[in-house]
């Protein structure tokens, strides 16, 4: 029950990189993803900006009898998963037939497909099926698809808890291995840059107006005006450590410890429980606050969130304490995709010991007491890495992973 789950397979899509290694190397570089959208034209709404990944050709990855079926979502994860299988050198068909499973996030995808099907409706002739019906189903297919093409008919399941959904499903990954699973596919892909899905970003409140990608995602900083939205996210390959180490396979790190708590309502006069969450990761892990190296923030880019984490770190931590990155300023906030995002780079930084750079902020505001790493990549000798994350409705989820060493 307490055998360490490791992670021994990453898949990525990114804004700025489609694979681990594009991606990877241009976060080091401080390269962004976020630019004018182009899949439609935005000219006429309020925020223009957004992370896309524009190098990801449909057809190339996708059997054509599956693009009716599916949305820019789900060929984005069957693409990301594809990489982590192949990245952990395993080989599906030899697990054992119920042993292997997949436990996904989402929230933002079944927009495009749901407009599409009421474009269908509009049109003479076209078959309707709800939105309720879409994004149910949405929530499920990426699962179903994975698990089909990869014949994973081992445990699966969906969460659905906005930004914070990428830890989650990877905590209830690393559930299923301790209930006696092989092997876990797991993280979250998201997408939702369509005209509809576009019009509920907007109805959030979030996004920012600027139309300088230098400047529109500025978290802790004092001239933050909001977020940007991307799409895209991390598949990682979840194993228990003594199976990864029988077969022979290389391992990024573990995931040593996890922990979810969920915030009082707006008005209610109670604080955040984000700062609780990591406390209890910790604990799940069993280490103390001063083991950590890094922490991969959720950085909202909104000034009262953003002082809200830097309070819960300056109370961990200290003041200054530890180094915090978001190397999601290079591509935008991800929804269900962003956590796992995260999770991918901090192994990564793991396993290269280097923290990656937060583009665009030149240093945090004076309420924001961090030791930000801006400008370029910081080499420092990294064990540790604890992982933020918080979803709209009042999720909070905290990880910590552990160098492989």
């Amino acid at each position: 029950m307490t055998e360490r789950a490791v992670v021994t397979g990453i898949g990525v899509a990114a804004p700025n990189g489609l694979t681990v290694k594009a991606w990877w190397d241009a976060v080091l570089r401080g390269e962004s993803g976020i630019r004018r959208l182009s899949r439609f034209d935005p000219a006429r709404y309020p925020a223009r900006l957004a992370g896309e990944v524009l190098d990801f050709v449909d057809t190339e990855h996708i059997p054509g009898r599956l693009l009716p079926q599916t949305d820019r979502m789900t060929r984005l994860a069957l693409a990301v998963a594809q990489e982590a299988i192949e990245d952990s050198g395993v080989e599906p068909a030899q697990l054992p037939e119920y042993g292997a499973g997949v436990v996904t996030a989402s929230s933002a995808g079944g927009f495009e497909f749901g407009q599409r099907e009421l474009q269908a409706l509009w049109s003479k002739g076209g078959q309707y099926v709800s939105a309720y019906q879409s994004f149910a189903w949405f929530y499920a297919v990426n699962t179903g698809q994975i698990s089909i093409r990869h014949q994973l008919r081992g445990p699966s399941g969906v969460l659905v808890t906005e930004q914070a959904g990428g830890l989650d499903a990877v905590a209830q990954a690393r559930r299923r291995l301790r209930r006696g699973a092989s092997l876990m596919v797991t993280g979250g892909v998201d997408s939702a840059i369509c005209p509809w899905g576009w019009t509920a970003h907007l109805a959030g409140g979030r996004l920012s107006p600027s139309e300088d990608p230098a400047r529109a995602y500025l978290p802790f900083s004092a001239d933050a005006t909001g977020e940007v939205v991307g799409e895209g996210g991390a598949l990682l390959v979840l194993e228990n450590a003594s199976a990864a180490r029988e077969r022979g396979a290389r391992v990024y790190g573990s995931f040593a410890g996890y922990a979810a708590t969920f915030d009082p309502a707006p008005g209610s006069g109670g604080a955040s429980r984000l700062g609780q969450a990591a406390e209890l990761a910790l604990r799940d892990a069993g280490l103390s606050a001063d083991q950590v190296d890094v922490v991969f923030a959720d950085a909202a880019g909104d000034r009262d969130a953003d002082r809200t984490e830097a309070r819960a770190l300056a109370e961990l931590f200290g003041p200054y304490g530890v180094p915090v990155t978001a190397p999601k300023t290079m591509t935008g906030r991800l929804s269900a995709g962003g956590a796992s995002l995260d999770l991918a780079a901090a192994l990564l930084a793991l396993h290269e010991q280097v923290v990656p750079p937060t583009v665009n902020v030149t240093e945090p505001a004076d309420d924001c007491p961090l030791d930000l790493v801006t400008g370029r990549a910081r080499r420092l000798p990294l064990r540790t890495a604890l992982v933020l994350a918080r979803g709209r409705g009042g999720f909070n989820a905290a990880a910590v992973l552990c160098s492989a060493d």
